[in-house]
């Protein structure tokens, strides 16, 4: 259904290197620049950042969570492992099981958006 995502940040620089990281630990290459915004692509579509060209501050939406699927929950771990060491915070409880019986793991990247790793149930 989608073709990509694109979020907006307000230091692209230190949000490549924190997508460079958690998209890292799934075996996608670091953002591909294209007229200074970042694309990380995959098979299924693209995940973007860029400096809003309105001009105005980066925002994150209030109820949003963008998500990726990975294979397994030590791939989960490794994602949320990598998002913290490169200026994410992790919410909602550390990285597992939930009720759905999905293995989650949650992030905000540097400029808050929300994130999340998920492993559908084996």
């Amino acid at each position: 259904m989608f073709s990509h995502v694109m979020v907006g940040v307000s230091d692209i620089e230190a949000a490549k290197q924190f997508y460079d990281a958690v998209f890292g630990t799934l075996g996608i290459g670091p953002g591909v620049d294209n007229k200074g915004r970042y694309f990380y692509l995959s098979p299924a579509g693209a995940f973007a950042i860029t400096i809003p060209i309105d001009g105005k501050p980066a925002t994150y939406g209030n109820g949003t969570t963008t998500g990726f699927r990975v294979e397994s929950a030590e791939q989960a771990d490794a994602w949320h492992a990598a998002g913290v060491a490169n200026g994410g915070v992790a919410i909602e409880g550390p990285p597992g099981v939930r009720e759905n019986g999905m293995y989650l793991a949650y992030l905000r990247d540097p400029d808050g958006n929300k994130i999340c790793a998920v492993c559908p149930p084996s």
